[in-house]
């Protein structure tokens, strides 16, 4: 497995990026991965749960001791009230020794609404920040911990909807979570500026109040307006409010291992090779900017 001392950069890979990723294999630090694009989930119960898809898995077969590697589910549905799928966690856990995972990631929304017969939203839906969920959450991620064998964090997510009388804010439950769990955080910079821009908060603040010693890995994307809103739609390249958001916090992230640029496969005519490269190399001259100061006042 490799792995790197310093923070550096990648890519979340989607299907668009399968001759990206062989061809400039050196502008990659680590590689994030998705599992469930790689798998076919037949759900819970079924003989033969996960079939692969061999052309994704061979991606990452070959990346596998070139780059760190990590994980980022979006099946886990942590955050539904009926559901925790252990067996889901179990696949998760051997597809991170498989293949070296350095950690593993997951959104704090839930999917999944149901134990019998289940309906998934296809969407992350954000939960209200109060201490029924937090209690609810505590427990689980422990266990998600100690199964997967390495760190886990969850990320930060995008909501449209404020929900009335909540215990706490945003930052505060991520804070107590983290500090009880262990957990470290995936900080999804864009996610922080589309619930910014609808609803009216400053960006900057809301990362002063997070413990920003415990994110591992930073997401950065590009958005867009529709019907009034920003929507977290992953489009073409990172929006510039979030690269003003990157550059205010690396040098808060003491334990901060990669920054990872995700665009959906749609944005692969508008961006290219060329395109994602200059993203890389944008967002890797931030981490070396901030990596010269510390130096510099050490």
């Amino acid at each position: 497995m490799a792995e790197q001392l310093q923070p550096g950069v990648g890519v979340l890979f989607n299907p668009a990026l399968i001759e990206f990723v062989q061809a400039h294999a050196g502008a990659l630090d680590h590689l994030a991965v998705i599992p469930d694009r790689c798998w076919s989930d037949a759900g819970p119960g079924s003989a033969s749960r996960f079939e692969e898809l061999p052309a994704a898995v061979a991606v990452v077969e070959r990346a596998m001791g070139q780059r760190v590697l990590a994980m980022h589910s979006i099946g886990m549905s942590l955050c539904s009230a009926d559901v925790f799928d252990l067996p889901y966690v179990d696949q998760l856990a051997a597809w991170r020794r498989r293949f070296g995972c350095s950690w593993v990631s997951e959104h704090l929304s839930f999917t999944r609404v149901g134990s019998g017969h289940e309906v998934n939203a296809s969407v992350a839906l954000p939960v209200p920040y109060d201490d029924e969920v937090l209690e609810l959450l505590v427990p689980r991620v422990e266990e998600v911990q100690s199964l997967l064998g390495c760190p886990f964090l969850l990320e930060n997510n995008v909501y449209y909807v404020d929900f009335p009388e909540q215990d706490m804010g945003e930052a505060e439950f991520l804070n107590r979570l983290m500090q009880r769990t262990g957990c470290g955080l995936l900080l999804d910079l864009h996610n922080v500026h589309t619930n910014a821009v609808n609803h009216g908060f400053d960006p900057h603040g809301f990362l002063r109040s997070l413990d920003l010693a415990k994110v591992v890995e930073i997401h950065v994307a590009g958005g867009q307006r529709t019907m009034g809103f920003h929507t977290d739609s992953h489009t073409g390249p990172v929006a510039e409010e979030v690269w003003a958001l990157l550059e205010a916090v690396v040098p808060h992230t003491s334990a901060l291992r990669g920054v990872t640029f995700e665009f959906h496969e749609s944005s692969w005519p508008m961006l290219h090779d060329t395109g994602v490269l200059e993203q890389l190399d944008r967002a890797r001259a931030v981490l070396r900017r901030h990596a010269a100061q510390a130096l510099q006042t050490a």
